[in-house]
């Protein structure tokens, strides 16, 4: 089976989902076929024999933390200064509060001690951490974070049938669910602030393009010339409010 599981969790070490950036999104499963997918993810994962200290997770959670207030502030000052920003960056200015008080909640609701009790999972991206965070992090990747608990309750009874989980494991779906919800959060707002950066740097790019602020318009070659000899592309706001100002030009010549 070619799934999402097989390339994460299969015996072979694959490119760790953890060390990404991208938002933890994989392609949308039905309930059946989450069963599915949680019984052949229960049948490909194994845990170390005893018991592990594991790889701490309160480390990224504070990451997570920090990056999400800077993003805040971040949206914050855009407002102040009369810029426009993204739905999302209004929703994450409307929810911090919320999003402040689960991670507050997360580091009283799994202590150090508790967590060292949780199975380790023995191989794959995730090896060193709980396993239940294996299978949470499966959960939230295939449903697109949108949680629904009768769904969770089919798809831990599908991965029971082949392997039953402790009773610790099954408490601490709930926190965990919330630490990689937290943590799709903060690669989102990572993503919010890089593009408000690229479209920030494209405004005023185009300003000098197209002579705003009683300057005189500069060459697109004198301006661009040097970035296009960059190795890596522009992140898309930055190319298409380049291209806009282009286009602006283009038309406005006699």
């Amino acid at each position: 089976m070619t799934s999402f599981f097989l390339r994460a969790f299969g015996r072979a070490r694959a490119a760790s989902l953890w060390d990404s950036q991208a938002t933890i999104r994989e392609e949308l499963f039905s309930v059946e076929r989450l069963e599915d997918h949680g019984r052949s993810l229960a049948a490909t994962q194994s845990i170390t024999p005893n018991h592990t200290r594991g790889f701490p997770l309160q480390r990224r959670l504070a990451d997570n933390g920090a990056t999400l207030l800077g993003a805040y502030r971040s949206m914050l000052a855009s407002i102040d200064d009369g810029r426009a920003i993204t739905p999302a960056a209004e929703w994450l200015i409307d929810n911090y509060y919320l999003v402040e008080r689960q991670i507050r909640d997360i580091r009283s609701d799994l202590p150090s001690g508790y967590y060292r009790q949780l199975p380790k999972l023995a191989a794959g991206p995730f090896a060193g951490y709980p396993r239940i965070f294996g299978i949470a992090w499966a959960f939230v990747a295939h449903t697109d974070s949108a949680f629904d608990l009768e769904i969770l309750r089919h798809y831990l009874r599908a991965y029971q049938q082949v392997q039953p989980l402790t009773i610790g494991e099954l408490w601490a779906v709930s926190v965990t669910l919330r630490i990689i919800l937290i943590e799709n959060l903060g690669r989102l707002a990572r993503q919010i602030v890089d593009n408000r950066a690229s479209r920030q740097e494209a405004d005023s790019l185009a300003d000098r393009l197209l002579g705003i602020g009683r300057r005189a318009m500069e060459p697109v070659s004198e301006i661009l010339g040097a970035r296009g000899k960059e190795r890596s592309p522009r992140p898309s706001p930055f190319s298409s409010c380049i291209g806009c100002a282009t286009r602006t030009l283009r038309l406005a010549r006699p």
